[in-house]
């Protein structure tokens, strides 16, 4: 079993290279989120202990997501191949991911480091827009509305939400440079971090990483 992992901060286009390497190349890509989800649904041991600590609204500990991600790696032929984006978030779930790929004789192979200046993070998220009527998205730099401020759709105002304001982009980037950002250099004292120039256009992103896997 292989599996990459994929870093970089909010805005770097983790989400369009893991879309990428699922259509290209076969990776199955490892949400926590939707694990949790499926395992609490599942009714197994590990899903009704998660779904314990999330009912009095703790948060799962690291120990038990790797159970969960253990269980989920299970149900896979020895050849599958992983793809882990937002996870591991901390230097304890790293060790711990790298433990358990050892136990079932799999290997991390790549760790991309998807780098961009914090200032073009910051221009890209706050370029969003949405529908107040249809919830329709856009990005004023690389998909933006025929009229400035008019849904393409129905002519809804669109509007910036709170959550792509810039005071909580520059939180959300802090969160990221305090609690992921260590794991760089945790995974190149290894010899796995490929760096990606993840401050051009997506395709430029995306190329990079193909010429790294080929």
């Amino acid at each position: 079993m292989e599996a990459i992992i994929l870093l970089g901060g909010p805005g770097a286009g983790k989400g369009t290279l893991a879309e990428l390497l699922k259509t290209q190349k076969g990776y199955l890509h490892i949400s926590t989120g939707d694990m949790l989800r499926a395992a609490v649904k599942s009714g197994s041991e590990v899903g009704l202990e998660a779904k314990a600590c999330m009912e009095a609204g703790e948060l799962v500990s690291d120990a038990l997501i790797l159970k969960i991600i253990k269980d989920r790696v299970a149900q896979e032929p020895a050849d599958a191949k992983f793809l882990f984006d937002g996870f591991p978030r901390t230097l304890d779930q790293a060790e711990g991911l790298q433990t358990l790929f050892a136990e079932i004789g799999g290997t991390i192979s790549h760790v991309f480091n998807l780098d961009a200046d914090r200032d073009v993070l910051i221009r890209r998220l706050t370029a969003r827009r949405t529908c107040k009527t249809c919830g329709a998205i856009y990005h004023l730099i690389s998909m933006p509305p025929k009229v400035e401020g008019v849904c393409d759709i129905d002519g809804g105002e669109l509007y910036q939400r709170a959550d792509d304001s810039e005071e909580t982009i520059l939180n959300r980037l802090e969160v990221y440079a305090k609690q992921t950002a260590p794991l760089i250099g945790y995974y190149r004292e290894k010899g796995l971090i490929r760096d990606i120039d993840a401050g051009g256009s997506a395709e430029n992103t995306d190329q990079q990483a193909l010429k790294i896997l080929n």
